[in-house]
């Protein structure tokens, strides 16, 4: 079931949240504001992300060859190469 409905576009959700974040793209809205260079976010584990390339965290390890990665993505793409 998907109760929550966009009122710009009709596009359905099963949860607040995903429209939350689905209605941010129709008005550019970013409130997550990266403290080291300025850079906003219309989502915070996208600011959390980014935020690791000025710290240099890189929490997602490769179990094949120990290279590390700021995102489980760029960690997904790296294992594809394997």
């Amino acid at each position: 079931e998907k109760p929550y409905v966009c009122d710009r576009c009709g596009q359905r959700f099963a949860q607040a949240s995903t429209l939350t974040y689905h209605v941010r793209r129709h008005t550019g809205e970013k409130p997550y504001v990266c403290d080291s260079c300025g850079k906003a976010f219309a989502v915070s584990s996208s600011l959390i992300t980014h935020s690791r390339k000025h710290t240099g965290e890189k929490p997602y390890i490769c179990g094949i060859c120990e290279k590390s990665f700021i995102s489980s993505g760029e960690l997904n793409k790296h294992f594809r190469s394997h």
